[in-house]
C-alpha cells in the first residue's frame, strides 16, 4: 500500500501546488517578525529630560535657542555626548517662574555653583527628543519605570512558552489547518487590541495573548508546508520557511521608518494578517494528519487535488493510501528517559544550555544594537540582512562539513565578536555594527542548526519530548533577555556584551562535546543513542526530521 511520500514521488514532490502553498505560508512566517522583535521600534527609548513648568515661558521671554534652554535648565546635558541618568531622571528644585531669574545665567542668583542646588526626581513628566512615539514616550516608561519595557517583551516570550504547551496539542488533536486559522484570527485581533489599549496593563495582557497564539500560527504553517512536500525537499523547505521570517525583519525596518508612531505601526503590522483567514479556501488540511486520524477519504481527496494542480495523474493505487507505520508509538516516552544514561544525560544538559544561550544571544544582540546604535532603522536592517548568508551557510555545510563544527564555530564567533565590541570606541560605530552583525549571523546559524542536532541525538520514541523539553529553554531565555540587556546597561553599557561573550564561548566549547551526527544512523533505542558515535548510515533522516519538526519546530 502506498504512503504519502510514495504518492508524492509520482505526482510531484515540489510542484505547482507545493510552490503556491509555500509562498502563502511564508507570508505567515514573515508576519511573526514584528511580534518577535518589534520591541526595538515599539519600545524605543529616545533621549529625554524632565519637563519643568515655566521653562518654556522663560525661554521665550529670554529668546534662548533650544540648545541654550537645555544647557541652562537641564542637569549637565551639555557636558557629555550622551545624557546621563541625572539629566534624564532628576531636575533642579527651582521655581522657574520667579522674577529674580536672569536670562544670562538663570541659576547664578540662586547659587554660585550648580552642584549645590537641591535635586528632585522629575515631577511633571518628560520631554522626548523624537519625531514619533513609542510605548515609552506615551506611558513614560523611563527612569523608575524603565523595567516595564523589559516586561513588555518578556510577556511575548512567556506567551511563546505557554503557547508551545497548548497549541501543539491543539494542532495534533484538531488538525493543522484549523489550528492555523484559529491562531491567526486571535493573533490579528490581539495585535489590534494592543494598538488601541488605553493603558499599560491592558496592553501587557494583549501582548501576552498575542505571544501565546502567534507562535502557534508559525508552527502550524511550518508543519503544513513540511508535510506537503516530498522527503527530498523537506529540509530545504524548512530552512527557507525560516528565511521568510528574515524577509519579515527587513520589511519591518522599512515600515517602522515610514510609520514612526507605535500605535499606527502596530496596526500596520497586525491588520493585514486578518487576510490569512482566506487560506481556508487555498490551503487544504495535511494529508498526513488526515491519515493519522483514519480520515482516509479526505486524505485521498487532498492528494488528488495536489496531483491535479501539479498537472499529473494520480496513481492507480491511490485509494489504498495508508499512513506510514510508526513503531515508536509502541513505547511510551518519559521525562526520566532524557537523563537515564550518561551520554543522553550529558546531551540533554548541553542542548538545554545551547537553546538558552542562542536565544539570549540572538535577541540580546538585536536589543543591544537598538539601544546603542546610531541610526536605529539602518542598524536593524543591516543586522537582519546577515541572516540571508547564514541560511546559505547552513544549506552548504550541513551535509558537506557536518553539524557540530559549524555550530560550535558559530557560537565561538558570536562570543568573540561580543567581547571585541567592548574595546571598540563608540565613535567607530561602523566597526561596532559590523561585529554585531557578525555575532547576529553566528547566533542565527546556531538557532536553526541546534534544532536538527537535537532531533538526531535521541531515540525515536522520545525524540519529540526531547525537542519540547530542550527547546523550552529558548523561550525561557527570551523571557530573561530584556532584563539582562537593559538593566545591565544601566550599570555599564558594555556589561551585557561580557555576558554574551561568556555565553557564546561557553556554548561553543560545550558543542564540541556532542557527537557528530552527519552520516550516522538515527537511533531507535536508548542503547543506540548511548552509542551514537559508532553509527554509520542515515537513510531515514528526512522522515524522522519531519516527525520532529511537526512536534516542535525551531524557535523563531
Amino acid at each position: 500500500m502506498p504512503t504519502v511520500d510514495d504518492v508524492l514521488e509520482q505526482v510531484g514532490e515540489f510542484g505547482w501546488f507545493q510552490k503556491q502553498a509555500f509562498l502563502l505560508l511564508c507570508l505567515i512566517s514573515a508576519s511573526i517578525a514584528p511580534i518577535y522583535v518589534g520591541i526595538i521600534f515599539l519600545g524605543f527609548t529616545p533621549d529625554h529630560y524632565c519637563r519643568s513648568p515655566g521653562v518654556a515661558e522663560l525661554s521665550q521671554r529670554c529668546g534662548w535657542s533650544s540648545e541654550e534652554e537645555l544647557n541652562f535648565t537641564v542637569l549637565s546635558l551639555g557636558s557629555a555626548n550622551k545624557a546621563s541618568f541625572l539629566s534624564q531622571c532628576m531636575q533642579y528644585e527651582v521655581d522657574w517662574n520667579q522674577s529674580t531669574i536672569d536670562c544670562g545665567d538663570p541659576l547664578f542668583n540662586l547659587t554660585a555653583n550648580r552642584s549645590h542646588l537641591p535635586l528632585i526626581p522629575c515631577q511633571h513628566g518628560w520631554v522626548y527628543d523624537t519625531r514619533g512615539s513609542s510605548i515609552v514616550t506615551e506611558f513614560n516608561l523611563v527612569c523608575g519605570d524603565a523595567w516595564k519595557v523589559d516586561l513588555f517583551q518578556s510577556c511575548v516570550n512567556l506567551g511563546f512558552f505557554l503557547g508551545s504547551l497548548i497549541v501543539g496539542y491543539f494542532a495534533d488533536r484538531f488538525g493543522r489547518k484549523l489550528c492555523l486559522l484559529a491562531t491567526t484570527l486571535v493573533t490579528s485581533l490581539s495585535g489590534v487590541l494592543t494598538a488601541v489599549a488605553p493603558d499599560y496593563t491592558s496592553m501587557l495582557l494583549f501582548r501576552l495573548l498575542q505571544g501565546m497564539v502567534s507562535k502557534g500560527s508559525w508552527v502550524s504553517g511550518y508543519t503544513l508546508i513540511t508535510e506537503f512536500v516530498g522527503s527530498g525537499y523537506r529540509r530545504t523547505t524548512a530552512i527557507m520557511y525560516q528565511v521568510a521570517f528574515t524577509v519579515g525583519l527587513v520589511g519591518l525596518a522599512g515600515v517602522a521608518y515610514v510609520i514612526p508612531h507605535w500605535r499606527w505601526l502596530q496596526l500596520a503590522v497586525s491588520l493585514p494578517t486578518i487576510f490569512f483567514l482566506l487560506y481556508y479556501w487555498f490551503v487544504p488540511e495535511s494529508p498526513r494528519w488526515l491519515l493519522s486520524q483514519k480520515r482516509t477519504t479526505q486524505a485521498i481527496r487532498v492528494m488528488e487535488q495536489i496531483a491535479q494542480k501539479n498537472g499529473k495523474l494520480p496513481p492507480a493505487d491511490l485509494k489504498m493510501l495508508c499512513a506510514e507505520e510508526d513503531v515508536s508509538e509502541k513505547q511510551s516516552p518519559s521525562f526520566v528517559d532524557l537523563f537515564r544514561t550518561p551520554n543522553m544525560r550529558k546531551h540533554t544538559f548541553i542542548l538545554m544550555y545551547l537553546w538558552f544561550s542562542c536565544a539570549v544571544l540572538y535577541q540580546g544582540l538585536i536589543m543591544h544594537m537598538g539601544a546603542t546604535g546610531g541610526n536605529l532603522y539602518l542598524d536593524f536592517l543591516y543586522s537582519a540582512l546577515v541572516e540571508f548568508p547564514a541560511a546559505f551557510i547552513i544549506l552548504v555545510t550541513i551535509d558537506r562539513v557536518g553539524r557540530i563544527c559549524p555550530m560550535a564555530l558559530s557560537n565561538l564567533v558570536t562570543g568573540a565578536a561580543c567581547l571585541i565590541m567592548i574595546f571598540i570606541p563608540h565613535e567607530l560605530h561602523w566597526l561596532n555594527t559590523t561585529l554585531a552583525c557578525l555575532g547576529r549571523m553566528g547566533a542565527t546559524i546556531v538557532l536553526q542548526m541546534v534544532c536538527l542536532v537535537n532531533a538526531e541525538l535521541y531515540p525515536t520514541f522520545v525524540r519529540n519530548l526531547a525537542m519540547m523539553v530542550c527547546s523550552a529553554l529558548c523561550d525561557l531565555g527570551g523571557i530573561f533577555t530584556p532584563f539582562m540587556v537593559f538593566r545591565l546597561m544601566e550599570v555599564w553599557q558594555a556589561l551585557p556584551l561580557i555576558l554574551f561573550g561568556v555565553l557564546g564561548l561557553t556554548a561553543g566549547t560545550m558543542t564540541f562535546l556532542l557527537p557528530e551526527t552527519k552520516g550516522v544512523t538515527l537511533p531507535e533505542t536508548i542503547e543506540e543513542a548511548e552509542n551514537l558515535r559508532k553509527g554509520k548510515s542515515k537513510a531515514k533522516e528526512n522522515k524522522i526530521y519531519l516527525q520532529v519538526q511537526t512536534g516542535k519546530p525551531p524557535e523563531i
